[in-house]
């Protein structure tokens, strides 16, 4: 967590709140860390860590967003600002997808 912390500093966001949520409150089996926060701006972000060897493929995205749909569910709000930490080798066909629906990548 701290990591994920530090990065945001560096980038000039800084959080008010922030909590980390098990898979299993979600009803998931990945291996991810998930994150609900709150900017000082008031704003709500998803941040989602995920360590792994095999490469990142467009079923993950649609894994992802499916966990988001959970995580909003159980927060009961959408998220303004979708963030994803990496670190395993990401197919293109994927980080185009997951632009194309908003997420902020960090590899």
């Amino acid at each position: 967590m701290q990591f994920i912390v530090d990065s945001f500093i560096k980038k000039g966001n800084v959080f008010k709140k922030m909590q980390e949520i098990s898979p299993s409150e979600l009803g998931i089996r990945n291996k991810i860390k998930i994150f609900k926060a709150t900017d000082t701006k008031g704003s709500f972000w998803a941040i989602f860590a995920i360590s792994q060897k095999s490469r990142i493929l467009m079923k993950d995205v649609v894994k992802m967003e499916e966990i988001l749909y959970k995580l909003s569910l159980l927060s009961d709000h959408n998220f303004k600002v979708k963030v994803i930490f990496i670190d395993a080798p990401l197919c293109s066909k994927a980080k185009a997808a997951f632009l194309e629906k908003g997420w902020k990548i960090q590899a």
